[in-house]
């Protein structure tokens, strides 16, 4: 295990992982009813996992076959990341709401997952994030992708558990506009730091 490397990957999965989206709003809705919290956030941390290590292995075996590959996803990746960033910060100045959890009746265990499977499985985005992204990444440690890709994941399963079972405490906190302001802004720079550190690898 090479523990800067594993930083590295912790970091880059925290950093992509945190933006708003439909899975993260999801999470916090079970965790805001106390519902089915456990399952949902292992299933979604399992998921992700599964999603990183196919991007570290895959990613770098097509990559052999395919030398072009590499530039263009890294390219690629940091025009998305340059994108997103700016649409963060675009979000981070003129977003005026908070985010909203919709009050609804309790769900069984199997809609829950099946729910949650979908809002992962069937999102583009989290391939570009895990697959794309964090295989390219992971490239950058030719030798600890292992270490890379431990470190991702550990970051998944720690926004998770943190976001499910952290919901009462962010509830108030994000009920607040200012609250997203300053995460959006957060989630920009990041983003912008991760664009700039793909361009200079080329």
């Amino acid at each position: 295990m090479n523990f800067p490397v594993y930083g590295t990957g912790l970091v880059m999965g925290l950093s992509l992982i945190v933006a708003i989206g439909a899975q993260n709003a999801f999470v916090l809705s079970q965790g805001l009813r106390n519902e089915h919290v456990f399952a949902v956030c292992l299933t979604c941390a399992l998921s992700d996992a599964v999603l990183i290590t196919m991007g570290v292995t895959s990613f770098q075996q097509i990559a052999a076959l395919l030398p072009w590959l590499d530039p263009v996803m890294r390219y690629g990746g940091a025009a998305f990341l340059a994108w997103y960033g700016a649409k963060s910060l675009y979000s981070a100045f003129h977003a005026s709401g908070a985010l909203t959890v919709q009050e609804a009746g309790s769900s069984s265990l199997r809609a829950t997952l099946l729910t949650c499977l979908a809002l992962t499985w069937l999102n583009p985005h989290v391939y570009l994030d895990t697959v794309v992204l964090l295989g390219s990444i992971s490239t950058r440690s030719p030798g600890y992708e292992a270490s890379f890709a431990a470190g991702a994941a550990t970051g998944s399963f720690l926004f998770f558990f943190s976001l499910g079972y952290g919901a009462t405490w962010l509830r108030p906190v994000f009920a607040k506009p200012a609250a997203w302001r300053i995460l959006e802004t957060l989630i920009a720079l990041t983003m912008w730091s991760i664009a700039l550190s793909l361009l200079a690898k080329m």
